[in-house]
């Protein structure tokens, strides 16, 4: 064991000692202090070689460790596995470590077992940057979210300047980018930008990760989430699935965040001194600048996002659907007593068993959906025109006694109670209606009307409206809040007599005879 720290100085000098000076191995080792076993071995190992002092000229400690102890076999150097084609492959479904040391022995039967190939990628791992070191797989996740910084758009016209927010979606596995402004970021334009996101990587991942921001998540839950019910429909119709990062846990949208920081230092730096005269030209900067972003070499893994996004992430990806998915919106209405629903202004029919229930409603384009416990009850083709009604004959009863007890009759003796103008009113309203349903609404808000104000009042407003024929809830309404309910109405004066030559008037008829009479 003593040999091993020998340093090559002291056997030199052993071999001095015993060869040149002649001392007996006793003396040298108590010379050198050196047992003397280990005297004897080298003097054994130098005579076995051939070696004696002085030794030859020019020779060094390596030439002397060689022909005392040999040269030690060398261990063979084993073929190291290629770790980032190891990484990349991780990514792909159902691809284990496994399955490609597997591999890796297939092509080098001398390499690595598998406890040894699993060490040298764990090492591998810890040299890539955090945001890189969690794996994902190919075509799982796209996490989204919005720049915390703004560009400036001037409008050219008013010279108004906007601040235009930048969104932003990232890939998982191969951190290929996406970004784009708009001009808000309202729920129009996060569903949007996500469509041009989703036709930007021509396909769709199986999972979306947004932050809790208002556009995605309705009220934030660590647990259960309430997801935007526009967001909802979005992912069903391009079959993915929303999953919203946990609150105060930022490495759930870890790619997210470093997205953002990507794109913010590498975009928006760059464009920081531009002056852009509208979103379409700022978007334009955007793409030519995202485009160098995704050819970019990352640091620490020989390769750029495009190359791993179309190994990686594109051929995992879902198709996208054959047409682009038609933004809706979706609204609570409650029915009222006409079996209508009142959506902006324009009134829509719904079976008349609903009456008094609270029905989803899911506005599209073209087209409107009416949704009672999660159940289509109607569909209308959409209307822009207001105080105007759709109603589909099918959705109207066989008897009103049946169904409500507002009929015609009743609310014309509940008007007469009020007054005669006030029945004279409602009775005008239902007549001058397509179907008398359809003046029900109107007849209820006069009848609320006298809940806030007289009944005379609302008497005399309705004898104003009935002579102005205004027939509607709104003319009464404006009537009373204006007041005019309490003037008299105007007296018009008698025209005065019309005076022509070609008027003979009354007294020439009165003195013409019965026969000149028949003749003219």
């Amino acid at each position: 064991m003593s040999r091993k720290g020998l340093s090559m100085r002291k056997v030199r000098e052993v071999l001095r000692l015993r060869f040149g000076v002649g001392l007996t191995a006793r003396q040298v080792s108590r010379s050198l202090n050196l047992s003397h076993s280990t005297v004897c071995d080298y003097e054994r190992r130098a005579r076995a070689a051939g070696i004696s002092w002085p030794l030859p000229e020019g020779s060094d400690d390596a030439w002397l460790k060689e022909k005392l102890f040999g040269r030690k076999p060398q261990k063979e150097r084993r073929p190291l596995p290629d770790m980032a084609y190891v990484y990349r492959e991780l990514r792909r479904k159902h691809v284990t470590l496994q399955l490609l040391w597997e591999e890796y022995k297939r092509e080098h039967p001398d390499g690595y077992q598998y406890t040894q190939f699993c060490e040298h990628y764990r090492r591998y791992k810890k040299k890539l940057d955090l945001s890189l070191r969690r794996e994902y797989k190919a075509g799982e996740k796209m996490f989204v979210d919005y720049a915390g910084d703004t560009v400036p758009v001037v409008d050219p016209s008013t010279g108004e300047v906007r601040q235009a927010s930048i969104f932003v979606a990232v890939l998982g596995a191969s951190n290929y980018c996406y970004a784009e402004a708009t001009l808000g970021q309202t729920t129009s334009d996060w569903i949007s930008s996500h469509i041009r996101a989703f036709e930007h990587f021509g396909g769709v991942t199986e999972v979306i990760v947004p932050d809790n921001a208002k556009t995605a998540v309705k009220s934030p839950c660590f647990y259960e989430p309430d997801l935007n019910p526009i967001y909802s429909d979005l992912a069903a119709y391009y079959g993915t699935t929303v999953i919203p990062a946990r609150v105060r846990k930022p490495r759930d949208k870890a790619k997210a965040e470093a997205g953002v920081l990507v794109v913010e230092r590498w975009i928006l730096a760059a464009l920081r001194n531009r002056v852009f005269f509208g979103i379409e030209e700022l978007n334009l900067a955007i793409r030519e600048l995202l485009e160098r972003l995704n050819d970019r070499k990352f640091k620490k893994l020989d390769s750029t996002r495009r190359k791993l996004y179309e190994t990686l992430d594109k051929p995992a990806l879902r198709p996208l659907p054959p047409q682009r998915y038609p933004f809706t919106e979706w609204k609570t209405a409650k029915v009222s007593i006409d079996y209508h629903i009142d959506v902006y202004g324009h009134y829509y029919s719904v079976p008349h068993q609903l009456v008094g229930e609270q029905v989803d409603v899911r506005l599209g384009p073209y087209v409107l959906e009416v949704l009672w416990k999660n159940k289509r009850v109607a569909s209308h083709v959409r209307s822009y025109k207001k105080g105007q009604y759709t109603t589909c004959p099918e959705h109207m009863p066989k008897s009103h006694q049946r169904y409500l007890q507002w009929t015609p009759s009743r609310l014309i003796q509940w008007a007469e109670k009020t007054g005669p103008n006030t029945a004279q009113m409602v009775e005008t309203i239902l007549k001058t209606r397509r179907h008398p349903e359809q003046g029900y609404r109107s007849c209820v808000g006069i009848m609320r009307l006298s809940e806030r104000y007289s009944p005379e009042r609302v008497e005399a407003a309705c004898r104003r409206c009935l002579s102005l024929k205004a027939y509607s809830y709104r003319s009464v309404s404006s009537v009373i809040k204006s007041g005019l309910d309490k003037m008299p109405p105007k007296q018009q004066p008698p025209a005065p007599p019309v005076v022509h030559e070609n008027l003979r008037g009354g007294s020439y008829y009165r003195t013409l005879d019965p026969e000149q009479k028949c003749d003219g």
